[in-house]
């Protein structure tokens, strides 16, 4: 069995990334963690500005996308390497506890999308009784 058997040309010149296409568009890796009070996502992001940044939620699925412009290096001679994706990006997440829309905070930092969802707190009913 030869060697290049088996081998994905695009893999060694792309690097091994497939699994985080979808389509056109990347899809950055997330963590998705809950503490007693809120519901956090953590994207990994890094080289995205702001101004090319958007989070938005509709009903219990947030979707972070836009778009990692590409790197500018002068006159590129020869590629031997590119693992680093850009262009546009989506990650949609369903979020599995109910939470508070109007107060979702997102907070961008070294590299990383930190999106925070309070819980959404059981109402407390007062029972009244009968004397």
């Amino acid at each position: 069995m030869s060697e290049s058997r088996g081998r994905d040309p695009f893999a060694e010149l792309y690097g091994d990334f497939a699994d985080r296409l979808q389509g056109d568009r990347w899809r950055p890796d997330i963590d998705l963690f809950e503490t007693d009070a809120e519901v956090v996502v953590r994207a990994e992001i890094a080289g995205i500005a702001s101004r090319d940044l958007r989070v938005s939620v509709d009903g219990q699925l947030l979707r972070i996308s836009g778009v990692r412009q590409p790197t500018e290096g002068g006159h590129v001679l020869r590629l031997h390497q590119v693992e680093i994706a850009s262009g546009p990006f989506e990650r949609r997440v369903r979020i599995p506890v109910s939470f508070e829309r109007e107060r979702v905070v997102a907070h961008l930092a070294d590299g990383f999308l930190t999106v925070t969802l309070p819980k959404r707190r059981p109402r407390r009913v007062r029972v009244e009784t009968a004397e």
